[in-house]
């Protein structure tokens, strides 16, 4: 169980695994997440739930390599397996009715906003699909977003892959040529949302961000992942994880993400040692 079927570097720093889950894949759907520990004496680490396989019962996860615990999980090859692999947790993303939504991706966020958008293709939603990223070596998912998207508008802070500009760019773009959407759905780095949804929030279209704060449990004990939604608190991990974008206190909830920056950064350091040294 747990087992690591298929294993690929999608960038330097982003890996693709595809995990044997088959209690996880019957329920899981696109906004949904699970946690896992990659050893026995690991972090918890929550990961969105990138895609599924009912029949063969198997979980996608994507993840970025920026600290201690997807370190170590990165070191895992196929054919092993991970310690934990726990859920699906979290609410489902709301799909239903909507007949055309714009689903905005920023960097490894696309890998979360990849299975929404497949999911409202597929139930014949008309998907406008906006990737940015850095630069062209940190491009994931373009062939699967390409499927998965009636227009896909590909923009990169460099030039060196699609347009050069934000993802606001286009998607203002798109609003003032005439584009009406029932529904923006924007999942990346939180300082993109932010600016995703104050842009949404003048033309007054509702919108909905994803979020991915700090996270232990998973079932809303621990209130690592609280935030303030419409002036109240909110779990991420049972209340969301996708919040009205109009209504979040981005602010607050980037200055929560920068909490553990200086421990993490010494615990990634100390864990490449550990790794060197091993080799």
């Amino acid at each position: 169980m747990n087992t690591i079927l298929r294993k690929q570097a999608l960038n330097p720093t982003v890996t693709l695994m595809e995990v044997e889950a088959p209690l996880v894949a019957r329920k899981a759907e696109p906004g949904q997440f699970i946690i896992l520990r990659s050893h026995e004496d690991s972090e918890r680490i929550p990961l969105t739930v990138a895609d599924y396989d009912r029949e063969r019962g198997t979980v996608t996860i994507i993840f970025q390599i920026v600290g201690a615990a997807t370190l170590r999980l990165n070191t895992l090859s196929e054919g092993e397996s991970i310690h934990d692999f726990v859920g699906p947790l979290g609410r489902p993303t709301h799909t239903e009715g909507l007949k055309k939504v714009a689903v905005v991706g920023g960097g490894v966020g696309c890998a979360i906003a990849y299975p929404v958008a497949k999911k409202l293709h597929e139930q014949g939603t008309v998907v406008h699909s906006i990737t940015g990223f850095r630069s062209r070596d940190l491009v994931i998912l373009e062939k699967e977003f390409a499927a998965a998207s009636d227009r896909v508008c590909a923009m990169s802070d460099d030039g060196s892959w699609g347009e050069k500009g934000l993802v606001t760019d286009a998607l203002k773009r798109l609003i003032e040529s005439g584009e009406q959407y029932d529904e923006v759905i924007t999942i990346g780095p939180l300082i993109m949302m932010k600016f995703v949804c104050a842009l949404t929030k003048q033309y007054g279209i509702k919108t909905v961000a994803s979020m991915n704060p700090i996270m232990i449990d998973g079932t809303g004990m621990c209130g690592g992942c609280r935030l303030t939604v419409g002036g109240k608190t909110r779990f991420a991990c049972v209340d969301g994880p996708e919040f009205d974008g109009h209504e979040i206190d981005f602010d607050e909830a980037i200055a929560r993400g920068r909490t553990y920056q200086e421990f993490e950064r010494h615990a990634y350091a100390e864990a490449c040692n550990l790794l060197k040294e091993a080799q």
